[in-house]
């Protein structure tokens, strides 16, 4: 499944609109994805994944727009917006919710959902809240849309690999494959995909096993 539902807060926010009334599009944004969920399991879908939303505070997009001068809006390990993780926490609670209820449903669809509100702490061995590509300030962030990433006035870090976030809301590809390994070889599906692919145990040399298994990460 795609990331339904991103575009929506992330508009909202950038808009300037309350907090409280961000958080009223969540139980919209996933009914949405429900519906989604269930029209593609009438089309004969046996397995689907279903992403959670990300930790939006820590994304430089966010950290610039919602800036807050109080020292308490920002979590002390990640230095992330709280009440906009808070927002994510709400939004994957509500899904996990609704998706538990999918299961019972649609016993034999086997239905995985990605949850990655705690990804920050993996991802803190990056340069997490600033972007590579931008216009300045303290993100490298620009609300004005003339040093936005892309545009002649931005720059491009020297080394992408560094960092987690590439123009302050996509992750670059050193992220992802952080994403990866937390997502596909850690705890941050439900159920784990190491349960549901383990490696076989080859006969010979002509066979060749495949495992999804590996690192613990603990939440």
């Amino acid at each position: 499944m795609g990331e339904i539902g991103e575009t929506d807060y992330n508009t909202a926010v950038f808009e300037y609109k309350p907090i409280e009334e961000v958080k009223s599009y969540v139980p919209l944004v996933i009914d949405t994805i429900i519906s989604a969920v269930n029209e593609l399991i009438d089309m004969g879908a046996q397995t689907l994944v279903v992403p959670g939303s990300f930790p939006l505070g820590c994304s430089s997009s966010f950290l610039t727009v919602r800036a807050s001068k109080n020292k308490k809006d920002y979590d002390n390990r990640t230095g992330c917006l709280i009440r906009y993780n808070e927002l994510v926490e709400y939004h994957n609670d509500l899904l996990k919710k609704k998706l538990n209820h999918l299961r019972e449903v649609h016993p034999n669809v086997i239905i995985i959902m990605m949850t990655t509100t705690m990804l920050p702490c993996k991802l803190s061995i990056l340069l997490l809240n600033s972007s590579c590509c931008g216009g300045g300030g303290p993100y490298n962030y620009k609300i004005n849309s003339l040093a936005q990433c892309g545009h002649v006035l931005a720059t491009v870090c020297n080394d992408p690999d560094a960092y987690a976030y590439w123009d302050g809301i996509h992750f670059t590809e050193a992220a992802y494959r952080i994403r990866f390994k937390s997502l596909f070889k850690g705890q941050y599906t439900t159920p784990r995909f190491n349960s549901l692919c383990r490696t076989p145990t080859p006969t010979s040399t002509s066979q060749v096993g495949v495992a999804l298994s590996g690192s613990q990460i603990q939440r």
